[in-house]
């Protein structure tokens, strides 16, 4: 099993940015695909973003495309969420995953979560 521990969310203006950090401890952080999900309030959880282990290949959702990148330091045991421009509608709780090499592919073989760290945008 998987720990993960995030960090980073806060309030802040509409357009304003905010980096999202989880730090991984348990198992080879490199073996692992990593995750950003997001659950906002009455809506189910939905992906953000995903890297592949070596942090060659990413993907996003349509809503973050072009505001959002993830990264990961494999030397840290740590993924990143750089989050720009941000929009009310990114207000969420967000959510770090790890999983196996499926992951990425299908989300829903992620199989380690953290315990969230909330994001308010205000406009």
């Amino acid at each position: 099993q998987v720990q993960l521990i995030e960090s980073g969310g806060g309030l802040v203006q509409a357009g304003d940015s905010l980096r999202l950090s989880c730090a991984a401890s348990g198992r080879t952080f490199i073996s692992l695909v990593m995750g950003w999900f997001r659950q906002a309030p009455g809506k189910e959880r939905e992906f953000v973003a995903a890297v592949s282990w070596t942090g060659g290949r990413t993907k996003y959702a349509d809503s973050v495309k072009g505001r959002f990148t993830i990264s990961r330091d494999n030397a840290k045991n740590t993924v990143y969420l750089q989050m720009n421009s941000l929009k009310p509608e990114d207000t969420a709780v967000y959510y770090c995953a790890a999983g196996d090499a499926g992951s990425y592919a299908n989300f829903d073989l992620f199989h380690s979560w953290g315990q969230g760290t909330q994001v308010t945008v205000s406009s």
